[in-house]
């Protein structure tokens, strides 16, 4: 049930792509749902003790409500974040709804992770087509372990404001590769430390009753996390200096939404 929230707002913003003075209702439609995913997704990132995606959850609700307010007002900046959205599920869909291409991937990704591990001298074997195990722990891999989430969702963000060919081709050498060989990285580090036991440590916030988890559980969920958000963060950085207009534009919304932020909380003050 949960996957079909995602399936309709890949259809909405897939929608907003097609020209015509009434797309900021298929718009409105995929922000809203991809919203009600995310509180769809709580008990599962509550289960992995996972807080990231559920404090993204409580603060999309202003950003919905903001997002939803100027898109009816047809305003150029929500607009054109919405443009980056529609591209990034333009990309993403492919994979995660035609099981040949997502499978095909995660295949991919497996098998140059093994070959990683097995390099630096981590033997791993497969159990299944997308399980790696090593001393007697399994890891599997799924599409969300292949980085075109995060491809996918960058490439969405150059793609927000106009573009020569050359910004175009850089921005993609930029993102695409770095992403994915840094996720082949992450994938093998996480392998690594979970089979291993690097980080056995406060079984009282990292555990979930599975031996071994709190490995698991620092090197994916906070370590694999935050290393993964200095790439984004450099990755934007680059992109701004290839596309200066990405500058203005996320100045644009940041001045957007602060405003609109404060005022919601300094109302009637």
């Amino acid at each position: 049930m949960i996957e079909y929230l995602v399936l309709v707002s890949c259809i909405g913003f897939l929608a907003f792509l097609i020209p015509g003075r009434s797309r900021k209702y298929p718009a409105i439609v995929g922000w809203v749902f991809i919203v009600l995913f995310l509180f769809a997704e709580l008990p599962y990132y509550f289960s992995l003790n996972n807080f990231v995606y559920p404090l993204m959850a409580f603060l999309s609700v202003p950003f919905l409500y903001i997002t939803v307010k100027y898109l009816l007002r047809d305003d150029p900046r929500v607009i054109n974040l919405s443009r980056a959205a529609a591209v990034a599920f333009l990309i993403y869909a492919p994979f995660e709804y035609i099981p040949v291409f997502g499978d095909w991937l995660i295949g991919v990704v497996v098998g140059q992770v093994v070959f990683i591990l097995n390099t630096l001298g981590y033997t791993a074997t497969l159990t299944e087509w997308n399980i790696i195990a090593r001393n007697s722990l399994r890891v599997e891999i799924i599409l969300a372990c292949t980085g075109i989430q995060s491809i996918a969702i960058m490439l969405g963000v150059a793609a927000a404001v106009p573009t020569t060919s050359r910004q175009k081709v850089a921005a993609f050498v930029l993102i695409a590769p770095v992403i994915y060989i840094l996720n082949l990285l992450r994938n093998a580090f996480v392998i690594m430390a979970y089979t291993e036991q690097w980080f056995p440590y406060f079984p009282e916030i990292a555990s979930n009753g599975e031996f071994g988890y709190e490995s698991f559980f620092w090197a994916h969920n906070v370590i694999a996390e935050l290393l993964a958000l200095v790439l984004l963060v450099a990755i934007a950085y680059g992109l701004f200096k290839i596309i200066p207009k990405l500058g203005d534009f996320a100045d644009d919304l940041y001045q957007l939404y602060s405003c609109e932020v404060r005022a919601m909380f300094y109302r009637g003050k």
